[in-house]
């Protein structure tokens, strides 16, 4: 089923909760959804709504960090919970362990041996696991790897 359909459908269950933290990340992803495929006048792919949800869940994550580092809890919170409704929409996450070994697969397969191989390494893991791990996560593995 489309991400925008399955939206939808989370969008109608929680207004007949009343499920306020819901309702509001539901509707920021149908938002962030429905400006991307107006703008770019043709039809977004599931990449492209991965990559979309995953700038949502960013942006509280972001922002939540902030509010918690000023000691402002009572704003993290919110941020914190929208940050769980959204993420229902992303593709299950691999732990760091799985992360590891398709960086080291990866360092082996195109030879890298330092630093200045980090920007070859990335971008093939990235596109590798899009969807399915955090891009701080990745950067912080392979730099452990390639240091």
């Amino acid at each position: 089923m489309a991400l925008q359909q399955r939206v939808m459908e989370q969008l109608k269950l929680a207004m007949k909760a009343k499920d306020s933290v819901a309702l509001e990340s539901l509707r920021a992803i149908k938002s962030a959804l429905l400006v991307a495929s107006t703008s770019g006048g043709e039809e977004i792919t599931e990449d492209e709504e991965i990559q979309i949800v995953q700038k949502l869940v960013k942006q509280r994550k972001d922002s939540a960090a902030i509010f918690i580092e000023q000691g402002r809890q009572d704003l993290a919170d919110p941020e914190l919970a929208q940050i769980a409704v959204i993420e229902q929409f992303l593709p299950e996450q691999l732990t760091e362990e799985e992360v590891e070994k398709v960086v080291v697969q990866t360092i082996d397969a195109i030879g890298a041996s330092g630093m200045k191989d980090m920007g070859k390494v990335m971008g093939i893991v990235s596109k590798e696991l899009a969807g399915q791990a955090d891009g701080k996560l990745i950067s912080t593995i392979v730099k452990k790897k390639l240091a």
